[in-house]
């Protein structure tokens, strides 16, 4: 299995905006046609591709990062969806294995990146902690209930 992390492009957006997930998953994130477009300075729409766009996240570097973190040199990682139909197939955990290389070569100053997941989310959270990711003991809350601080160190 083939995957590449990289920046989205026009050519990746009309496979991008056909995306779906079920109710139950898509709760949780926010499905590409759903976003901002041009995104805000300091976020970065990263593609996981198999030749073609199977999932996304965001990287971002701006404010938003100091709510999360007291680390300075750090990347916050949000939406992260794979593709209903690309589901069940190690998508999300072969991009996620992928990601320390991607912030090195990309962002080669930052040291951590942190996310927040859910506290209703236990696939999501077990993806995470199984792909390295430390839960920081941190809590906030989010749009759907309480949320956990994770942080992978880079």
């Amino acid at each position: 299995m083939e995957i590449t992390l990289e920046y989205r492009n026009d050519t990746h957006q009309s496979i991008l905006d056909t995306f779906t997930l079920p109710t139950d998953q898509e709760k949780y994130t926010t499905l590409p046609k759903d976003m901002d477009d041009p995104l805000p300075d300091g976020v970065h729409p990263i593609v996981v591709v198999e030749q073609k766009p199977v999932g996304m996240f965001l990287l971002h570097d701006n404010e938003r990062v100091a709510s999360y973190t007291t680390e300075s040199n750090a990347l916050l990682f949000s939406a992260f969806a794979i593709n209903y139909t690309d589901q069940g197939k190690g998508y999300a955990k072969a991009a996620l294995q992928e990601l320390p290389m991607f912030v090195k070569q990309h962002f080669p100053h930052i040291r951590e990146v942190v996310l927040s997941v859910n506290l209703k989310n236990e696939a999501a959270f077990s993806l995470y902690t199984r792909s390295g990711w430390v839960d920081t003991g941190r809590r906030i809350g989010g749009p759907i209930g309480e949320q956990r601080i994770l942080s992978l160190s880079i």
